[in-house]
């Protein structure tokens, strides 16, 4: 059995001219519950574990999506993320980097076959707990 998926969409980032003023367009126009990072969408696996997604507005001139030149990221979570990470190589996928760890979990990136920047991540969802 192969080891290392996705397992659902971890958050979605994109450039805005303006962080402030598009956090609180969404917060009031569409309930967003915005804090510094954006807003994170609290729900429940299969299994009943706490899980979440974030959604968060960068700067227009943030390099944190390169070396993609588009307006957006999509982090994935993922099982098994060295597994996928092996396995990706293997596949001749362009993996960015090392492996970050934090409280929260394990992130790496990988660029698809478009040029875009994918984050991939290994949540400790009870981090949030």
């Amino acid at each position: 059995m192969k080891k290392g998926k996705v397992t659902g969409i971890g958050g979605v980032f994109f450039k805005t001219e303006d962080v402030n003023s598009t956090k609180e367009w969404y917060k009031k126009h569409l309930g967003f519950n915005t804090d510094d990072w954006g807003c994170t969408f609290w729900w429940k696996d299969n299994d009943g574990n706490k899980a979440s997604t974030q959604w968060s507005p960068f700067k227009k001139d943030t390099d944190h999506f390169l070396p993609s030149k588009k307006g957006f990221m999509i982090n994935y979570r993922v099982e098994y993320l060295e597994d996928l990470l092996e396995q990706l190589k293997k596949e001749g996928v362009t993996v960015l980097g090392e492996i970050e760890e934090y409280s929260y979990g394990k992130f790496a990136w990988i660029v698809d076959l478009d040029g875009n920047k994918i984050e991939l991540w290994e949540p400790i969802d009870e981090a949030f707990l």
